[in-house]
C-alpha cells in the first residue's frame, strides 16, 4: 500500500512538471501551447484559426564551457570540473516548476507615431524551469497578443548562475510547409541586400546570387536569413518573425534546417566568437510571430512596440519633434560631387594635416554658398532642416584603411563656416542636421561623443545622422553584436543628454525601442534609395520593407527622387532610380518615418512644382493609419490621417505587375466634405521608359465616394485628402 500511494504521488508530481500549458490570445484566435518533452526540453506550438502556424519547437540556449583552470581571487582551485560539461546545458533536463497566468490591457501614446493611441492587450503565461543537474532556474515569459506571440528567456539571480557565456541561442521556429519567403541573406554586418522572393527550400541555391558586394559584410550560412522575415504559407497565412527590445544582447538572424523546415536563433558573435555575456538577473531580447490571414495585419502589428519598455525620457514631448528636410547628399551619391575637399591628399592626420595649402578639388558640395543655397530652398518650401554630409575634415581617407582616430566631428573644412551657416540658417528659421560618419570606428566616436554634441548645441543643431561605414573598430566586432548594439544605445542615450535626436545608419536594424528612447526618430538598416545611384533597386522593393525591416520601427529611406536618370546628375553614372514620381510621392505615406527627407536637388524640383506640392503637403505624424491593400511583393496602400486634424493623405506603391485600385473612403468623417489632390501615374508611365509621366487632378468627395486608379509598374499615386470647411 506504501508503494502505491508514493507510485501515485510520482506520477502525480511528474504530470504537474510536464502537464501542457495553454495560452490564448484575448479574441480567441491564437492558441499557444507550453510544455516540457520527455528529453526535459521546453516546447511550443501556435495555432491561429484552425490553422498551424509553430510545430512542436524546442527552445533554449547553449552556454560556452568555463575555463577549467580558472580560480578565483584567492587562488583556490574550482570545485566543480565534474560538473562544467552539464553547465553549458541550459536547453534540456528541466522540469516545469511553476506556471502563471496574467492579463494586460492598456492604451498609451507615443511621443510620434502611425497612431495617436497604441493598444496593448495580451495574456501571458510565465513558466519558471528548473534543471536538476545545475540546481538552476530560468524562466520563459510568453505574451499572445491578437496578432502574434512574443517570448523570451529570464535568468534570475541564483547560486549557480551569476555570470555565463552564451555559445548560442537554440530558439526554434518549426514551420508547416515550404512557404514563400520574402527574404535577404543572413549577415553580422549588414541589411543592405535587395530581397529575393522564393520557397523556403530554394533559399540554399539562390544564396550565392543574393549575397551582393557591400562595404562591410560577413555571411554566415547558406541558409541563413535575417529578421524581420515575412512568409506566406499555400493556406493564405501571413508569418513574420523578428525580435523585439534588442538591448545588452546580440542580434538574432534565422539559420533554416531545409530539410525539415526548421528556423533556429542564430546570434551575432564578437570578436571572440562569443554571442553574449550575460551577468543574472537578466534577460534576452522577446523573440516574436506576428500571424494573419490578412496582410494588412502585419503592417498594423504594433507588436514590436509593446514589448519595449515606456518611454524613459520625462520631458520627451518638449524637443523630440518629427522633422521633414533636404540636404547636401544626392548630389554626391550620384557622383557628381564628393565628400572630400581635396583630391591630392592619400593620407589625413587630423590636426597635423594643413587644408589650407592643399587645393580645392572644385566639387566639394558642403560649401558656405552651396548650403545657404539649400537653406534657401527649405525656407521658401516649409522644410524643417537641412541635412550637410562631408562639411569636417578627414574624408580624403576615411574609407578602407581601418583608420581609428579618422574623425573629430567638430572641424570644419576651410570653405564651410560653421557659425555663418547657423547664423543665415536662424535667420530663416530652418535648423541645420549634423552629420556624424564614423567610419565604424565606434571607439573613437565615443571618445568624441560629449564634445561633438555639446558642438551640435552650440551651433544650432537639434538631430544627428549617424553612420558606420565599414569593418567595425574594434577590429574583429561585427555591425550586429552585442558591443555594437550596446554602443548604439548609449549614443542615443547620450544624445538625450543634450536633447539631440538621433538617425542611426548602418546600425542594427531596429526593433521597436524607439518607444522607450523616442529621440531614436531613425534607422537606416536596409537597402535604401542611395542604391539606386547604385545599379539600382528591385521594381518590388518598397512593396516588401513595410512587411521587413519597418516592422521594427521607421526608415530614413530618403525618397522624393525626380530625375530618375542619374546620368543627367553625372554622366559616368547610368544608374535608373527604379521608380515613376508618382510612387516617389507614394513613399511619403507607405515608408513612415517621423523623419522624412526630400532627397534630390532642389533644381530638379524646381523642374516638378507641381509634383512636388504634395512633399511640401505631406505630414510626418500621424493620429490614424488605415491599411487599405497589401500583398507583400505586389502592392500597398495606405491612408493616414494628419496629426491634430482631419486632413489625409494616402499611397500606394506598386511591383513588377503594376496595380489597380477600388478605393473606398468610407473611413472618411460621415457629413464632412473634402476635396481631393491626386498625383498618378498617367496612361503611358512606366519606370524604364516614361517615369516621369503624371497627372494631377482634383475630385470633391466624401464618405462615400468611390474611385478607381491604375498604378504603372515600379508606380504607384499619392493623394491628398483635405477637409473643406
Amino acid at each position: 500500500m506504501k508503494k502505491n500511494l508514493l507510485l501515485i504521488a510520482f506520477l502525480c508530481i511528474s504530470f504537474i512538471a510536464n502537464a501542457q500549458q495553454k495560452l490564448t490570445s484575448p479574441d480567441g484566435n491564437l492558441v499557444m501551447t507550453f510544455q516540457v518533452n520527455k528529453e526535459g526540453a521546453p516546447t511550443y506550438d501556435l495555432i491561429y484559426k484552425g490553422k498551424t502556424v509553430i510545430k512542436p519547437s524546442t527552445l533554449g540556449l547553449e552556454l560556452k564551457k568555463e575555463d577549467n583552470t580558472r580560480t578565483d581571487f584567492d587562488w583556490v582551485d574550482r570545485r566543480d570540473l565534474t560538473k562544467l560539461d552539464s553547465k553549458t546545458n541550459l536547453y534540456n533536463g528541466f522540469e516545469l516548476k511553476d506556471a502563471k497566468t496574467d492579463t494586460f490591457d492598456e492604451t498609451w501614446q507615443p511621443v510620434w507615431g502611425e497612431e495617436k493611441e497604441i493598444r496593448n492587450h495580451y495574456n501571458e503565461l510565465a513558466v519558471t524551469l528548473y534543471q536538476p543537474m545545475n540546481e538552476r532556474s530560468i524562466l520563459i515569459r510568453f505574451r499572445l497578443f491578437n496578432d502574434g506571440l512574443g517570448f523570451r528567456y529570464e535568468f534570475p539571480q541564483q547560486k549557480s548562475l551569476n555570470y555565463f557565456v552564451i555559445k548560442e541561442e537554440h530558439s526554434q521556429f518549426a514551420m508547416s510547409g515550404d512557404h514563400t519567403a520574402f527574404w535577404i541573406p543572413g549577415d553580422y554586418d549588414t541589411q543592405e541586400y535587395d530581397y529575393t522572393i522564393s520557397r523556403l527550400s530554394e533559399i540554399r541555391g539562390l544564396m550565392k546570387q543574393a549575397i551582393t558586394p557591400n562595404s562591410s559584410q560577413t555571411p554566415f550560412s547558406p541558409t541563413g536569413v535575417q529578421t524581420a522575415l515575412m512568409m506566406k504559407t499555400d493556406d493564405g497565412l501571413y508569418i513574420n518573425l523578428h525580435e523585439a527590445a534588442l538591448i545588452d544582447y546580440s542580434c538574432m538572424h534565422l539559420n533554416l534546417d531545409d530539410k525539415n523546415m526548421i528556423f533556429e536563433s542564430w546570434l551575432t558573435p564578437d570578436a571572440k566568437g562569443d554571442k553574449g555575456y550575460m551577468q543574472t538577473p537578466c534577460h534576452t531580447p522577446w523573440r516574436t510571430v506576428i500571424v494573419s490571414d490578412d496582410a494588412r495585419n502585419i503592417l498594423a502589428s504594433r507588436i514590436t512596440l509593446n514589448l519595449n519598455e515606456p518611454c524613459k525620457l520625462p520631458d520627451a514631448t518638449s524637443w523630440v519633434k518629427p522633422v521633414k528636410y533636404i540636404g547636401v547628399w544626392w548630389d554626391m551619391i550620384t557622383g557628381k560631387g564628393s565628400w572630400a575637399y581635396t583630391d591630392e591628399l592619400t593620407s589625413v592626420k587630423l590636426g597635423e594635416t594643413d587644408y589650407s595649402k592643399t587645393k580645392p578639388n572644385g566639387k566639394h558640395s558642403a560649401n558656405t554658398a552651396n548650403v545657404k543655397r539649400y537653406i534657401d530652398f527649405a525656407a521658401a518650401n516649409g522644410f524643417d532642416a537641412v541635412l550637410v554630409e562631408g562639411w569636417n575634415e578627414g574624408w580624403e581617407d576615411w574609407f578602407g584603411n581601418s583608420k581609428d582616430y579618422v574623425f573629430d566631428f567638430v572641424t570644419p573644412y576651410p570653405d564651410f563656416d560653421v557659425k555663418e551657416i547657423h547664423r543665415y540658417a536662424a535667420s530663416k528659421g530652418v535648423k541645420m542636421m549634423m552629420h556624424h560618419e564614423t567610419s565604424a570606428s565606434a571607439r573613437n566616436y565615443e571618445r568624441h561623443m560629449d564634445k561633438a554634441y555639446q558642438f551640435m548645441v552650440d551651433n544650432g543643431y537639434n538631430s544627428v545622422k549617424s553612420g558606420y561605414v565599414g569593418n567595425i573598430i574594434p577590429r574583429g566586432e561585427h555591425h550586429y553584436g552585442q558591443w555594437m548594439n550596446n554602443h548604439y544605445l548609449y549614443a542615443v542615450k547620450k544624445a538625450a543628454d543634450y536633447k539631440i535626436m538621433v538617425n542611426a545608419h548602418e546600425a542594427v536594424r531596429p526593433t521597436g525601442i524607439c518607444r522607450t528612447y523616442p529621440n531614436l526618430i531613425g534607422n537606416e538598416s536596409a537597402r535604401g534609395t542611395e542604391y539606386e545611384s547604385f545599379g539600382g533597386n528591385k521594381v518590388y522593393h518598397t512593396t516588401i520593407l513595410p512587411f521587413t525591416r519597418l516592422v521594427g520601427g521607421p526608415m530614413d529611406y530618403t525618397p522624393g527622387i525626380f530625375e530618375t536618370h542619374c546620368n543627367k546628375m553625372n554622366p559616368a553614372n547610368n544608374s535608373q532610380v527604379r521608380s515613376t514620381i508618382a510612387r516617389q510621392l507614394a513613399l511619403y505615406v507607405t515608408m513612415y518615418s517621423p523623419l522624412q527627407m526630400a532627397a534630390d536637388i532642389p533644381e530638379n524640383y524646381e523642374r516638378f512644382m507641381d509634383a512636388f506640392q504634395f512633399i511640401k503637403d505631406v505630414a510626418i505624424d500621424w493620429d490614424e493609419s488605415k491599411y487599405l491593400e497589401a500583398e507583400p511583393g505586389e502592392y500597398i496602400t495606405i491612408a493616414r490621417r494628419a496629426k491634430g486634424t482631419n486632413d489625409w493623405y494616402i499611397g500606394c506603391t506598386a511591383g513588377e505587375k503594376g496595380h489597380e485600385s477600388k478605393l473606398s473612403f468610407d473611413f472618411l468623417e460621415p457629413g464632412k466634405k473634402y476635396e481631393a489632390t491626386i498625383y498618378a501615374d498617367a496612361k503611358d508611365a512606366s519606370w524604364d521608359k516614361n517615369p516621369q509621366a503624371y497627372v494631377i487632378t482634383k475630385k470633391k468627395i466624401n464618405n462615400k465616394s468611390k474611385l478607381t486608379l491604375k498604378a504603372a509598374i515600379g508606380g504607384g499615386y499619392a493623394i491628398s485628402v483635405k477637409e473643406i470647411k
